[in-house]
This record gives structure tokens, sequence and C-alpha cells, in this order.
């Protein structure tokens, strides 16, 4: 049999805002769904602070690991955006202004105030990168070789990964779906252990809650073929009703 190619990658989150938690993450969510779409499974998240060292030795590690590497974060205007330097250093270039990042910036702050030297460093590269598009605020992100460099802002962030959609190699997309139920999973932990090794190409998590009282879980079926994650979803359903478990396509 055919063993199917698996794309991978990690995200690499840059800024001591969210290592210090006054500031909450929201880009890992939204880059590991967007990685799926694209046939590309996210199988690492480091966090790091803005440290130049510290970037270039994650993103050495990472890229070199993985099909992709993609961090956010660190690409703004101000003394401690310090990533496009870091992701330099780390690949033995100089950070240069690109031209079309600097036309870009010109022009969305013609009657902005204009472009000053703060505002130019968004237009600076890691040399030979080229540009991401960013319609929302025209200091664009960055792709070098495997790396792809992201605004911190996650609305910004997803318009930058929607400019890349359908542009990476990858797999088949990454299909999911959920069965909940008011059951605590160590009840029904073999089971679901069975029913994943039945159906091969398919893998079960179980995620646990507890509402009103009362203990349950969503137990979510992963797999890259519809037809296998449909028959593997009708399994695990019948075999939780034949325990007498109430159970919610979809989840609850």
């Amino acid at each position: 049999m055919t063993t199917e190619r698996i794309y991978t990658a990690a995200l690499l989150v840059i800024g001591d805002e969210i290592l210090s938690g006054r500031v909450q993450d929201r880009n890992i969510a939204q880059v590991a769904g967007w990685l799926n779409l694209q046939g590309i499974r996210l199988q690492e998240v480091r966090v790091v602070p803005d440290v130049i060292e510290t970037i270039a030795q994650a993103v050495n590690a990472l890229r070199d690991h993985f099909d992709y590497l993609f961090t956010t974060g660190g690409i703004g205007p101000t003394h401690d955006d310090v990533t496009v330097d870091a992701i330099s250093h780390a690949l033995g270039v100089p950070a240069v202004v690109h031209p079309a990042a600097r036309a870009a910036l010109e022009a969305y702050y013609a009657e902005r105030g204009g472009l000053t030297e703060a505002r130019l460093r968004m237009a600076r590269v890691p040399e030979g990168a080229e540009l991401i598009e960013n319609r929302m605020s025209g200091a664009p992100g960055i792709r070098v070789g495997n790396v792809f460099i992201l605004a911190g802002v996650p609305h910004i962030a997803g318009l930058m990964l929607e400019a890349l959609s359908g542009t990476l190699e990858g797999g088949r997309p990454l299909l999911s779906r959920t069965v909940g139920g008011l059951v605590p999973e160590s009840e029904v932990a073999d089971l679901l252990r069975q029913v994943e090794a039945d159906y091969e190409g398919c893998q079960i998590g179980s995620y646990p809650f507890f509402r009103d009282g009362r203990v349950g879980a969503n137990f979510v079926i992963r797999s890259t073929d519809e037809t296998v994650l449909e028959a593997c979803e009708a399994e695990l359903v019948r075999r939780l009703e034949e325990e007498g478990r109430e159970v919610v396509r979809g989840g609850v």
C-alpha cells in the first residue's frame, strides 16, 4: 500500500506580551484550521520572547524539522519588533528594504502622515524574500524559503493566510466529525480505542467537559478519507448507543 505524503508545519508565536499573559494568542487556532484546509498538519507550536538570538535558534530548529514554518508577531514599526532581524540572522542574510513593500507603504501612508523611519521598518525583509499581500494596512507579510512571517494582529494574519490559500504544496485536507454525550470519557475509553483501531486512518480525540453539574465529553474523529470518516462516526454512534449512552452528532 502506498503511504500518503503528510506535509507538516510548525508555528512560532513571537512576543513578550504573549508570554506575560497581557495578550491572549488567537492565531494558533486560525493557523491550524487554515493549514488543515491546505492539507498540512500543524505539529508544533512554540512561544518565544522578543529576543533576536532566541527567535533565531527556534527558527532554525523548526524550519529544518518541518516542511513549513509560520511565525506571528514582531513585524511592526517599533523598536521591539525584531522578527525580521532575528530571521535574517537565522538565515545568515542581511535585512533589507524591499522596494515593493516600500511602495505599498508609501501609498498607504500618503494621506496618513507619510512614510516615517518607524513605518519604513515594516518594509524590511530578509534579503531574497518574497512578499505576502496584506490588503488591510499595506505592511506585507514575508516568505523566505519555507518560512512565512505573518503579522501578530489576528485579523491581519488571517488576511495574509487568505492570500496564501492554494499556493502551498500539501496533502488531502484533514476532515472531522464530532460525537458528543453526557458520558464520562473514562467509562468509554476502551470503546474509543477499539473503534479507532477498526478504522485505519482515523483518529479519535476525547475532550471532556463539566456542564450543569454533569460530566460529558465530545469525541472528535479525524481522517483525510471522508468515506472512512463517516463509517467510523456511524460505528462509534452505534457502539455508544448499544451501551445505552445518549449521543449527539455534531457534539454537545
